[in-house]
């Protein structure tokens, strides 16, 4: 049986190191399953659009496709940008949207990866409290996964850990960071989570200045590579099992 196609929807930014960071995490998971044929594509900003991939894959005799969002929350985009578009493909594709990344064990993984690069170590966890810092959303589900993944990486041994968001809801960076510096917590890390540099990722830069530590994006970590590729298990095995059923 042939695999479906893994198509990689990215939002897209202006800022040409987002686009970048999304084919460096495509090109990645694509070495780590050969097999697979992986596309990339992005909703607004950067081509190649959805629309003229998806046009382009049905001109090919492809018929079977993986939409895998590449987002860390499931608010808007995924639940109506994406699903729109899909909905304007070619009908002679068969396509399944997967779910979104977040929550994942594989994304606590990725972010503990990044503090450590920027200089802690597991021996720092009881004296450093984490600022999870995400893009932001109004939509409640979205901010439910924000409390969940900041749970998850306290779990983990960090003193503390509190949310944050650079845009649509509170508290900011910075005000996450005073708090726990009010705490008494001694060293405080900013732990961006997100998925690509752009403009939002700059405010939680900004936000972060007062702080000892400052991670980098999530970008093409390994750890990301291999969740795009368990969404994408998940979304063909229950594909086959509807077709089973």
């Amino acid at each position: 049986m042939n695999r479906p196609v893994l198509l990689v929807i990215a939002h897209g930014s202006r800022d040409p190191r987002h686009a970048a960071t999304v084919h460096a995490l495509v090109r990645r998971a694509g070495r780590l399953r050969p097999g697979v044929r992986v596309e990339t594509a992005f909703l607004d900003f950067n081509v190649p659009s959805v629309p003229s991939v998806l046009e382009r894959l049905a001109a090919e005799g492809v018929r079977d496709v993986v939409a895998l969002p590449l987002l860390l929350t499931r608010a808007f985009h995924a639940k109506a940008d994406i699903p729109a578009v899909l909905r304007e493909a070619p009908s002679c594709l068969r396509i399944r949207q997967a779910p979104v990344l977040g929550p994942s064990p594989l994304l606590v993984a990725a972010l503990e990866r990044r503090l450590y690069e920027a200089g802690l170590t597991p021996a720092d966890k009881r004296s450093t409290g984490v600022v999870l810092a995400s893009a932001g959303s109004t939509d409640p589900e979205a901010i439910a996964v924000i409390a969940e993944m900041a749970r998850e990486l306290r779990h983990t041994g960090w003193c503390a850990v509190r949310p944050a968001f650079a845009s649509a809801s509170l508290p900011r960076t910075e005000d996450a960071v005073r708090a726990l510096r009010e705490d008494g917590v001694r060293r405080v890390a900013v732990a961006p989570y997100v998925i690509a540099p752009g403009r939002l990722p700059e405010r939680i830069a900004a936000g972060a200045a007062g702080a000892d530590v400052l991670a980098d994006v999530l970008g093409p970590s390994p750890e990301l590579a291999r969740l795009l590729l368990e969404r994408y298990d998940e979304t063909r095995a229950a594909g086959l099992r509807a077709v089973a059923a």
